[in-house]
């Protein structure tokens, strides 16, 4: 270990670069679908190897955006699939998209490699790097709108560990997988035992929370989750519309036991708009009866503005309840800067800049008759889990969304193990219909109770799971991880002025 640490540290020029990229590409095998946390033991020692080496801040920029580079590359390659739709249209875009927002993301691993890399080598520095990589991951969760997918907790995603995102949240989870990862670089027993005690304690409280029971509703709730498996390519094609619309309502009215208390749709589910149609909003209902339909539906407001929103409809087609999507995708369902990139001339930037849906007023949770009070998340929402937050405590989240847009590799797993970590972070069951997968009824411990896999048409009915008690996660949010990453901080920075703090003892 010593001579591989030296090794790494000894590296200059493009030979760096590489080994950065390298590495930095590695963490990526922690996130799903490959979900091997074990590999962030691996990489983020080599980092900080590499780090140490590195000549000043600048360099050590250069080193944590290369890392940071070949991560989101390798982590997010699945945003091409949208520009591929249409590639006659949209493909040229693919590969600028793709480096674009995978250089852009990598600024928020430069910055704390650079900061870190002022405080001399040990301790000191592994934990000034922690607070800040964990600093930074909040404002990439926030800024410009927030974009948090892929944060480091999620590295466990399918360990007891995750189950600690209830207590902690996603972020000082983070911090805390950060630490135990990098304490190896430090290459003392030590520094070993309390990477071990980290992971073991972690797992046991996580082993711990998923044997105490989970409560059952009384009385019973069955949902079916309908699936309709149209390809994005094919679904808002003439003569497809209707065919996806009535396999639809042949997989809502399809008998299967107890009839279901709701239905759910997904995600844009239907070619016409709410509030129009009737008659298809009624024979939308009865399909569902005698339970209550959900589903993602688009609408025109008032202003004559376009939302991406969700419908609960009553028993003769009527809309009992509505909500507007507030977290809308950049580029894919509003476009930044549309009166700058329109003047561009661009016939696919004039596409998008022509179109796109506007905002909603915030997160709400729904109560209707004959349906427990749920909180909606329209696809990309449920990726933030600072965006929760109701006055009122739901009894269930329900996502709908289309992964069609994901394609079938990495997109759609990450976006369900996102969703798997929010119910988790709440201790409330979640519902998620997705038109072309992964649907599944999720508990409150984020465990699959019943799904329907990538490229699967048909239903699946569920009954929901009891919620838990409120969580730390709910009650505090990402206070504690603050709290924590700017302690860290500000212990790491007077450790700096008096030169000491800088290993563990050997």
């Amino acid at each position: 270990m010593p001579a591989v640490a030296a090794r790494l540290a000894s590296l200059a020029g493009w030979r760096r670069a590489a080994a950065a990229l390298a590495a930095g590409a590695a963490t990526a095998l922690a996130q799903p679908p490959v979900s091997q946390p074990a590999v962030l033991f691996l990489a983020l020692p080599a980092l900080f190897w590499l780090l140490a080496g590195a000549p000043g801040p600048r360099a050590g920029f250069g080193l944590g955006w290369l890392a940071g580079l070949g991560h989101f590359a390798a982590a997010l390659f699945w945003i091409v699939e949208p520009f591929l739709v249409q590639p006659e249209v949209h493909g040229w875009m693919a590969p600028f998209a793709l480096a674009g927002m995978a250089g852009g993301l990598a600024l928020f691993w430069a910055a704390p490699f650079a900061l870190a890399r002022c405080w001399p080598a040990g301790l000191g520095r592994l934990l000034a790097l922690t607070a800040l990589w964990t600093l930074s991951d909040y404002l990439r969760s926030h800024l410009f709108g927030g974009f948090p997918w892929g944060l480091v907790g999620y590295a466990w995603v399918e360990t007891p560990v995750i189950q600690t995102a209830a207590v902690f949240g996603p972020h000082l989870l983070g911090l805390l997988t950060l630490v135990a990862a990098l304490l190896p670089a430090l290459r003392g027993p030590a520094a070993l035992v309390v990477a071990g005690l980290l992971v073991g304690l972690g797992w046991g409280a996580g082993a711990w929370r998923l044997a105490q029971p989970v409560p059952e509703r009384d009385p019973p709730f069955v949902v079916r989750l309908v699936q309709p498996d149209a390809d994005q390519r094919e679904k808002w094609r003439p003569g497809m519309e209707q065919l996806f619309y009535e396999r639809h309502l042949a997989l809502t009215a399809a008998p299967d036991g107890a009839a279901p208390d709701a239905t759910i749709w997904s995600e844009t589910a239907v070619p016409f708009l709410l509030g129009r149609d009737r008659a298809l909003l009624a024979e939308s209902a009865s399909a569902a009866a005698p339970g209550r339909l959900i589903l993602g539906i688009r609408r025109m407001g008032a202003d004559g503005r376009w939302y991406n929103s969700l419908a609960v409809l009553g028993p003769d087609g009527g809309t009992a309840a509505v909500y507007d999507k507030h977290r809308l995708v950049p580029f894919g369902e509003y476009v930044p800067f549309r009166s700058l990139l329109g003047r561009l001339g661009l016939p696919a930037l004039t596409t998008l800049t022509e179109s796109g849906f506007s905002a909603g007023p915030g997160p709400a949770v729904i109560a209707v008759e004959g349906v427990p009070p749920f909180l909606p998340l329209i696809c990309y929402e449920a990726i933030f889990p600072h965006g929760l937050r109701t006055a009122e405590r739901p009894e269930w989240l329900v996502q709908v969304t289309n992964d069609a847009w994901f394609g079938t590799a990495s997109g759609p797993y990450q976006h369900l193990a996102q969703a798997r970590v929010r119910a988790i972070e709440q201790g409330l069951p979640l519902a998620r219909a997705a038109n072309t997968g992964i649907s599944a009824m999720i508990d409150p411990h984020g465990r699959i109770v019943a799904s329907l896999g990538i490229g699967e048409t048909g239903h699946v009915d569920a009954t929901l799971p009891g919620a838990l008690s409120i969580t730390g996660y709910a009650r505090f949010g990402d206070t504690p991880a603050l709290i924590v990453s700017l302690g860290l901080l500000v212990l790491t920075f007077t450790s700096l002025l008096s030169g000491s703090f800088r290993e563990l003892p050997r």
